[in-house]
């Protein structure tokens, strides 16, 4: 973070102040401001006469910042000085944006407090939650220009909007006749998975879709369609108003405790744990009722994988339209419509992934977590915020009820709510006649990974199973967290895999596009069968991701309908269709990536299959385990969720492993006995605090000289010294090389948070020095993923 004054002037941006006016009359009021710059204080400036009655915290105003100037927000406002700010040198605000604060007194208090915790400039902090129009404008756009102002006036909540659709002809699906070029074969790809696409999500996925669709139009390959859709998906066709059904005896116990402290008006922490189907959500909803009741607000996180029109159909039945839904798809007119709604008190109910932690909920009454375990709460860049962690802080700033809710808990969570910090409410069984899913564990040492078919990683259980399923008129949802054909390409006479020539990651190969593709910084080169560096065609295709299981499943089983549901083919609303098509029976099989494990209701699916359970477990992680079982359970629990049973078939080379013999037992209590233990020996969470401190920079040498320099000043702090603190690294990181530029990092491991915090706010403090040659350092309080 850069050096600075309290009083707008900033080091490194010393151009002379050239639109700062003077002060005719000493100021009766003094302001802090956060401006959008990397300083983890606000800067003091001056209140002109006349504008005292107008200036609050929360309000947005321009003030000049070294010779520019740059919209900020006020964040107190007082009638002195702080003691080190020379009165000289403080220059006035120029102006009020609007007199209504963006920000209410106790939003901005709680975004305060979360940029002091992640020890992340307050600016940024307060640029992250502004909603989207604001925050245009916050980012340098002159804040008088007609055109973001007029826009904002203008946005609202708009019905309907045409927009052109791309299908797949039946003449081109009969023949499937030889594409020309990657993008043509990328586009067909995706409408062969998803039947019909808008161009405009096409071309958000495709460089170049507009003329490869034209072209394959041209050849007879694709018919356009206009068509009006809503502007939101969210809210497209009506939802009737359900009837909510019986509570079981869990259910109410559950539904009696949070209504309870909803209804007091009371700080107070719920880990509902439930079994998958075991009615979590719809505890969820009598908790948001109870709040409605009240006259109060509520609020409902989960992961953005997880947010579907399926999920928001279940609150639109029970509570209406009157809901706000803050998804990635949002443009920003409608977010920042939505942002005013919220804000006016016009709206009381908040549905969103993570950075619906910041919504402007008026009377706050309630917050839930719905799968509170998921590591797609943690921001990992820029401003590294926990959505989970934020939204236990905001619930008790607000004194209102938080639930945390999941079938598989985080071990944190769950530690909290045995030692008595969060009341423990559990849903053990599925409301119908639904029992859990029977679960196979299949050693491919034994009985080898290729089955009858002949296919890699299609073992004899597998495919007994599946043809099982089809035969029943059964539905199947095959698992495997690697997209792409293969993931490894190697030539045989360079004796090496093709790497990305950015990052230090193998090129994934998708066969479809012809392309070789890294998965991190969206390289592609093309791929004829030949190596890319010295052309020989001896090449070696290693390893099994989606694209080529879907094509062995459909060699295999060719009167089956097999669809796949991946990144490549689908991404946001999109997949909502890939879903649909199962949901309404049009596919048999479900090949899919992570996006297949979470919530969804599939009433005729009753088998899963995992097609490999060992990579999880050998990520250089702490969590390695946690993960791989929560993975593994949440999968299992799309199998025979209503009267159908279900059944789970998980192939492995290490079938005795504890974490598949737990999830075999569909045994999260046993699995978190194994796992508390070995955090207790380690240190680890819940038993220790962890940051980590992550660099990257263009040069190698210069980095490791850097990393060399920052931990000979921690080793000498202290608490390092004392031994409270313990510094591990720094070390290269997992992926050493991501977009060009070299990573390294250290990570930094105490039992309370106190010697930890001084340690981060002394590096914080010399941050200017270790961040030159263009090397940057990243602090990340709590970490979760350490790639």
């Amino acid at each position: 973070m850069r050096a600075r004054t309290r009083t707008g002037f900033v080091m490194g941006l010393n151009q002379p102040e050239l639109f700062a006016p003077t002060l005719q009359t000493a100021p009766a009021l003094y302001v802090e401001v956060a401006v959008p710059l990397p300083l983890r204080n606000g800067l003091s400036y001056a209140v002109p006469v006349g504008m005292e009655k107008h200036v609050a915290p929360g309000v947005r105003v321009v003030v000049p910042v070294s010779g520019q100037r740059v919209v900020g927000y006020v964040l107190s406002v007082s009638k002195t000085l702080p003691d080190e700010v020379d009165p000289s040198k403080v220059r006035p605000i120029f102006h009020l944006l609007e007199a209504e604060p963006v920000f209410a007194e106790d939003l901005l208090k709680f975004l305060r407090e979360a940029a002091d915790y992640y020890l992340h400039p307050i600016g940024e902090v307060l640029r992250s939650a502004a909603p989207a129009v604001e925050r245009r404008r916050h980012d340098g756009e002159d804040p008088r220009g007609s055109g973001l102002v007029k826009a904002s006036l203008k946005a609202r909540w708009a019905k309907v909007r045409e927009e052109t659709f791309v299908a797949l002809t039946p003449e081109y699906l009969a023949e499937k006749p030889r594409l020309r070029g990657d993008r043509q074969a990328q586009v067909a790809a995706i409408l062969e998975a998803r039947g019909e696409v808008s161009m405009a999500e096409l071309r958000q996925q495709v460089k170049g879709a507009r003329s490869a669709v034209e072209s394959l139009k041209a050849r007879g390959a694709v018919a356009l369609t206009l068509r009006e859709i809503p502007d939101d998906p969210f809210f497209g066709a009506p939802v009737p108003r359900d009837v909510p059904p019986t509570l079981t005896k869990a259910q109410d116990d559950a539904v009696t405790a949070i209504v309870g402290a909803v209804t007091r008006h009371e700080r107070q922490t719920f880990m509902l744990h439930g079994v998958t189907g075991s009615g979590k959500t719809e505890v969820y909803l009598h908790a948001i009722e109870s709040a409605q009741k009240a006259g109060r607000g509520a609020l409902l996180l989960l992961p953005e994988i997880a947010l579907t029109p399926q999920l928001v159909a279940r609150y639109r039945a029970r509570f209406g339209d009157n809901l706000a839904v803050m998804h990635s798809g949002l443009k920003d007119q409608d977010r920042h419509a939505m942002w005013k709604k919220l804000h006016r008190g016009e709206c009381h109910v908040v549905i969103g992934a993570r950075s619906a932690v910041f919504a402007p909920v008026r009377d706050l009454g309630l917050i839930v977590v719905d799968e509170e375990h998921d590591g797609s709460f943690k921001q990992d860049d820029h401003f590294r915020y926990h959505g989970r962690d934020l939204a236990l802080l905001r619930a008790h700033r607000a004194g209102v009820p938080c639930v945390l809710g999941s079938a598989t808990p985080s071990v944190e969570s769950y530690h909290a709510a045995l030692e008595g910090r969060y009341q423990l409410l559990q849903l053990p069984d599925r409301p119908t006649a639904a029992l859990l899913p029977s679960v196979e564990i299949v050693d491919l040492k034994r009985v080898g990974p290729r089955g009858p078919t002949g296919h890699e990683l299609l073992s004899l259980p597998m495919v007994r199973a599946i043809d099982a399923t089809l035969k029943r008129k059964e539905q199947a949802i095959l698992f495997l967290n690697r997209r792409g054909f293969a993931p490894t390409v190697r030539c045989v006479r360079c004796d090496e895999a093709m790497e990305c020539p950015s990052c230090s990651v193998a090129l994934v190969l998708h066969r479809r596009e012809g392309a070789l593709r890294c998965h991190y910084c969206d390289f592609k080169v093309p791929f004829a069968n030949a190596c890319i560096k010295c052309g020989c065609v001896e090449i070696q295709l290693l390893g099994v991701g989606t694209e080529k299981l879907e094509r062995a499943l459909i060699d295999s089983f060719p009167s089956a309908r097999i669809g796949r549901l991946d990144r490549d083919v689908a991404s946001g609303m999109g997949t909502e269709a890939v879903l649909e098509k199962l949901r309404t029976g049009e596919l048999d099989v479900l090949v899919g990536t992570q996006m297949v494990t979470k919530g969804h209701d599939m009433p005729r699916v009753t088998l899963v299959g995992v097609i490999t359970a060992d990579a999880a477990l050998a990520f250089p992680d702490f969590r390695s385990a946690e993960r791989t079982f929560q993975l593994l359970a949440q999968v299992a629990g799309r199998a025979g969720r209503r009267d159908l049973p279900g059944h789970v078939v998980i192939q492995s080379f290490q079938p005795d492993h504890p974490v598949l013999q737990r999830a075999k037992a569909h045994d999260f209590e046993g699995f978190f006995d194994d796992e508390i233990g070995a955090r207790r020996e380690l240190g680890y969470p819940p038993f220790g605090r962890l940051a980590a401190l992550k660099l990257d920079g263009p040069e190698e040498e210069k980095l490791q000289e850097m990393a060399r320099r920052i931990d000979s000043f921690l080793r000498a702090l202290p608490d390092v010294v004392s031994g409270k603190v313990k510094v591990l690294g720094p070390a290269p990181s997992p992926i050493e090389r991501l977009r060009g530029r070299w990573r390294m990092q250290s990570l930094l491991r105490c039992p309370e948070r106190p010697p930890l915090r001084r340690v981060l706010l002394q590096m914080v403090d010399e941050m200017e020095a270790f961040t030159r040659d263009g090397i940057r350092v990243a602090i990340d309080v709590d970490p979760v993923q350490m790639l």
